[in-house]
């Protein structure tokens, strides 16, 4: 949907240049686009018709505001309605935060994790423990109610130590209500803050299924009932949504494998259809690949406006600030860089999904720039130099100017490469070592805080491998 929209957008807004007024038939135009692009992400229909009918009823007649021009007007009001559609409005009709779990319960806070076979459940209630653990400071338990899918439950057991969290043994021979009510008593007797229970699903929506999960439900009182969905299902995921609400009483809505959804209409239709705010997101397969859902971030991701606040957020996130500040300390004192701080900054950047990963962050128009260069290509480079670093001994990395002929062809031996690409490798390192050497006097942390663009990051920032 995203890339679709954004073109299309992109398309009518220069079209509609030096019109000073929004029309009848500019908006006719303007509509036509952003149904087909919806239409074409597998968006429902209702939800397609009630999102056209708000857009142009708030859009109808509104003058240009300043220098925008009515395409531009347009976009933002498709903007602001793609946002309100994914997330929550007040009384008043602004959209209000994005929603994190609710806690608020004598602990431990249960969580029931409900959906279908397939959509992630497993890893998603790892995620979320990481992500508690992580953002919420809670001690976390998670527990497997699956007494079907083979192996569910030593699935679980691994993503949670993963997560860090603490994991409750259950048997497949074990009726899954016996199993969550002796999680439960565990967690009360251990002081737990948060209980997750991973719930079986099924290929299909049946009755067994729900009058399962239905009992479990009233067994335990969760104070959050999360439906996970595939966001690629596309409209199946309204046909399961639909199902679900009929049977449990949805908190939230957790979006998996959003990151790979080309077409992105299970975040507009299952919003709609289950009324229960979508309340987190699964960007990545890492287990701190989850994200609180910001509609309104979402919906400029959509529009091709990227998401920069995310892409700030990763590299807060990967940067290491004290291994920053030691290189830099390192470099002030003359001692120095050498093929291990090297090293250390391409791992940093992988910290951060690679370049790849942050591209989807990006504008489209920056983006479309970046497009240029094979984002492939650079990631493979990327991943030779890794190998050839390793290649070396200790005492190579700390000095490079050791490594002449033999040395070359040993290393490019081990790292199974051309001597060419051990010779490219050095040349890059000398350039990016010379580059340091200017910054003996204080500079480097003066140029990782104007990199790191963001106050309170204490000088950290992210430097990539020269290319």
């Amino acid at each position: 949907m995203a890339s679709s929209l954004s073109e299309r957008l992109s398309r009518l807004v220069k079209t509609m240049r030096g019109q000073a007024r929004i029309t009848e038939s500019n908006v006719a135009d303007m509509l036509r686009e952003v149904r087909l692009a919806l239409l074409e992400a597998d968006v429902a229909l209702p939800v397609v018709r009630d999102f056209i009918a708000r857009v142009k009823d708030k859009a109808l007649g509104q003058q240009v505001v300043g220098s925008l021009n009515p395409g531009q007007a347009l976009v933002g009001i498709v903007h602001k309605e793609l946002a309100a559609t994914m997330g929550e409005v007040d009384a008043a009709g602004a959209l209000k935060p994005p929603a994190d779990i609710n806690l608020a319960t004598q602990p431990p806070a249960v969580l029931l994790m409900a959906g279908l076979q397939g959509s992630g459940k497993t890893t998603t209630t790892a995620k979320l423990a990481r992500h508690l653990i992580t953002r919420r400071k809670k001690k976390v338990l998670t527990v497997s109610a699956d007494v079907y899918r083979p192996a569910a439950i030593q699935q679980l057991e691994m993503v949670t130590a993963q997560a860090g969290a603490e994991w409750f043994p259950s048997a497949p021979e074990q009726k899954p209500r016996e199993i969550a009510e002796a999680a439960l008593a565990h967690a009360k007797r251990h002081f737990f803050d948060v209980l997750i229970v991973d719930t079986a699903g099924r290929l299909a929506i049946d009755e067994a299924l729900m009058a399962e999960i239905g009992e479990l439900h009233a067994a335990l009182s969760p104070i959050e009932t999360l439906f996970v969905v595939d966001a690629m299902q596309g409209q199946d995921a309204v046909n399961v949504a639909r199902a679900f609400k009929q049977a449990l009483p949805l908190t939230g809505v957790v979006l998996t494998k959003l990151d790979g959804d080309s077409r992105g209409g299970a975040a507009l239709s299952v919003r709609q259809v289950t009324g229960a705010p979508i309340k987190f997101a699964g960007v990545s397969e890492k287990i701190d690949g989850l994200e609180v859902f910001d509609a309104e971030r979402h919906a400029g991701r959509v529009l091709g406006m990227g998401d920069i606040v995310a892409l700030v957020e990763e590299v807060q996130k990967g940067v290491d600030l004290d291994e920053a500040k030691k290189l830099a300390d390192k470099v002030r004192s003359g001692s120095g860089f050498d093929l291990n701080d090297f090293l250390a900054q391409i791992s940093q950047m992988k910290k951060m999904g690679g370049l790849s990963g942050l591209m989807d962050k990006l504008p489209a128009a920056l983006a479309e720039k970046a497009a240029g260069a094979d984002m492939g290509r650079a990631e493979r480079d990327v991943r030779r130099m890794e190998g050839i670093i390793h290649s070396m001994t200790p005492l190579e990395r700390r000095k490079p100017e050791l490594i002449k002929a033999t040395r070359k062809r040993r290393i490019a031996a081990g790292a199974g490469v051309q001597v060419q690409e051990v010779n490219r490798l050095l040349n890059q390192f000398e350039q990016m070592q010379g580059m340091m050497k200017k910054m003996k006097g204080g500079g480097l942390m003066k140029m990782m805080r104007r990199m790191g663009g963001m106050p309170g990051m204490g000088g950290g920032g992210f430097h990539g491998p020269p290319r």
